[in-house]
């Protein structure tokens, strides 16, 4: 499984398995949104049983993060994570021979590392993932930005 960031390209999560459950994919999840400081704004996947399952679904729902499915047989609506796994299989996968899961984890986090800071991407002006998120503003809703005052807080005219 990968997250992966549509807009930054940063690689959020990478967790090379042979399967996951759905309770795997929303402590991923969880994981991502604690270290990020809050959920993503929504989530493209497949629909892979782990994605659509009602663990994943309700903590998505849950956390306000929208959920965003690629239709049946259509992975040109998915096109940055296509890519990625492209780039993951040429570059890491397909060049190791990996003696157990761990060892391909273990490996799968230096292999993120250097995705992220290390490799420059055209479509970002070829800086790196990790330098173009760096110049980047967190989505903050309005509702959760303490700097907007609330409509209680307004002066009326």
């Amino acid at each position: 499984m990968s997250l992966v960031d549509e807009y930054t390209r940063e690689c959020l999560a990478l967790e090379p398995r042979r399967s996951m459950t759905a309770e795997e994919v929303r402590a991923i999840l969880a994981a991502v949104a604690a270290e990020r400081g809050g959920p993503p704004h929504r989530v493209r996947s497949d629909n892979g049983s782990e994605f659509v399952a009602e663990v994943v679904r309700s903590w998505l729902e849950d956390s306000g993060s929208g959920s965003w499915p690629v239709a049946p047989a259509s992975p040109w609506q998915n096109g940055y994570a296509e890519t990625f796994h492209s780039k993951l299989r040429d570059e890491f996968l397909d060049r190791e021979e990996f003696e157990s899961e761990v060892q391909a984890r273990t490996l799968g986090v230096l292999w993120k590392g250097e995705y992220n800071t290390e490799r420059p991407h055209s479509s970002l002006g070829y800086r790196t993932p990790a330098e173009f998120a760096a110049t980047c503003v967190r989505y903050v809703p309005i509702e959760e930005d303490p700097t907007v005052p609330t409509s209680s807080e307004q002066p009326h005219p």
